[in-house]
């Protein structure tokens, strides 16, 4: 079996926007010429073909796939920010089956975990319309594929890009075999989407967690947010894989996010989704690219997130403290949650330590 197995295609740089857009082709051009010229020792390159158009019908509706399926070899604007250029949909429909053919990897056995390094990104592509840079859903799609395809009976589905996930939660919204896990900047940033208290509806109702937090949050925040509530939580849900929305735009030098993380703090958050796909998943653990503007910072962040997933093992980062505000996010996401996740109602009544 192969450690980690990486998906990509250069087609996917023919995704063109306009010359100041941040989601350039410079952006994917710059991870593959680090990953050629050093890499990383337990990752090789797999071979994908494009999502077919049932396929995305596992996330989109019919009108908006065939809309944009119109739209192939054509320049479109599609929102205010979102673009197409004459290989952008063929470079959506091969970011949503890099996404696919992944999760088949790691179902059938072929790797342990998987990186989908593609473009466009997604987690803003709702059902029936397309959002901040998105067109296809890809980590939705991959986790929908799971679920009806390859066998798998809950995923779980993080989203650690300094933007929420609206099209992702909205695909899962009152769906119980997919649970949601966001850190997002809190609204009004966009898209202005991913309050606390936005939690499912229906059977859905309790399997979408949202932590929104202030611009200038960091490393020791988010990652004593993903050990007191990630990891109990998916003790109580046990996925059977591990889907990641990895955007590296709540970096420091990300000139959109305006938050404090480095690149160690996404190989913490790397090794904690790490380790719940060990304890809980065979190893299953599959991540794809979302947002990251500053070059370098998206490249190192790609890069420690890549080892982590290659190392042989992996030790879980230190407890860490959470400043005042994360710390206020916590116990309101604890108090909310705990009628949801029993691990929550074991920590909130846990006698103090000593």
């Amino acid at each position: 079996m192969q450690r980690t197995l990486l998906f990509s295609d250069a087609r996917c740089l023919a995704h063109e926007t306009p010359y100041d857009h941040p989601e350039s082709p410079r952006r994917l051009g710059a991870i593959l010429d680090s990953l050629h010229a050093a890499p990383v020792d337990g990752a090789a390159w797999a071979s994908f073909r494009p999502a077919t158009r049932e396929e995305l019908l596992l996330v989109h509706r019919p009108e908006y796939v065939d809309a944009i399926l119109a739209l192939r070899g054509r320049t479109f604007r599609l929102d205010p920010d979102t673009w197409l250029s004459s290989g952008s949909v063929d470079a959506a429909l091969l970011a949503a089956g890099a996404s696919i053919e992944a999760v088949r990897a790691l179902c059938e056995g072929k790797a342990t975990t998987a990186f989908a390094l593609v473009r466009p990104p997604g987690h803003h592509a709702e059902p029936d319309r397309a959002m901040g840079f998105c067109v296809f859903n890809n980590a939705a799609i991959a986790a929908a594929a799971a679920r009806a395809q390859f066998g798998c009976e809950r995923i779980l589905l993080v989203d650690w890009d300094v933007h929420h996930g609206n099209g992702s939660q909205r695909a899962f919204w009152t769906r119980p075999d997919v649970l949601y896990f966001s850190t997002h900047r809190a609204p009004p940033f966009y898209p202005r989407t991913g309050r606390l208290e936005e939690v499912g509806e229906g059977l859905g109702r309790g399997y979408t967690v949202n932590l929104p937090l202030p611009a200038g949050t960091g490393d020791d925040d988010f990652v004593a947010l993903y050990q007191a509530l990630l990891v109990p939580i998916a003790a109580d849900f046990r996925p059977d894989l591990v889907v990641v929305s990895a955007g590296f735009d709540a970096h420091r030098d990300d000139p959109l996010g305006g938050m404090r993380m480095t690149a160690a703090g996404f190989e913490a958050l790397a090794a904690i989704v790490r380790g719940i796909a060990d304890r809980h998943a065979d190893g299953r653990l599959l991540l794809v690219l979302e947002g990251g503007y500053d070059l370098d910072a998206l490249v190192d962040g790609v890069r420690t997130c890549l080892e982590t997933m290659c190392a042989e093992q992996v030790e879980p980062p230190p407890p860490a403290a959470p400043g005042d505000p994360a710390r206020r996010i916590l116990e309101a996401a604890r108090a909310l949650h705990a009628a949801y996740w029993p691990s929550l109602r074991a920590v909130e009544t846990a006698p103090p330590p000593g």
